[in-house]
């Protein structure tokens, strides 16, 4: 996926969803946010810290 021409509004929101599923992991024995989307994040995170867009940072400490 080119980063790099999504529109600023649909990176903060794809990192945002990524976000509450990571929170919503974190009281679960279940986790769907794997080493997959945690790539994926870090990719939207690149991109939205090269735009210097502000954002809530994923707590990743709660997901093992």
């Amino acid at each position: 996926m080119n980063y790099s021409k999504m529109k600023e509004e649909r990176l903060l929101a794809f990192y945002e969803k990524v976000r509450q599923q990571v929170a919503l992991d974190a009281g679960s024995h279940y986790r769907f946010a794997g080493d997959g989307v945690r790539a994926y994040a870090d990719k939207l995170r690149e991109e939205m810290d090269k735009r210097r867009l502000r954002f809530t940072l994923i707590d990743w400490s709660t997901d093992r």
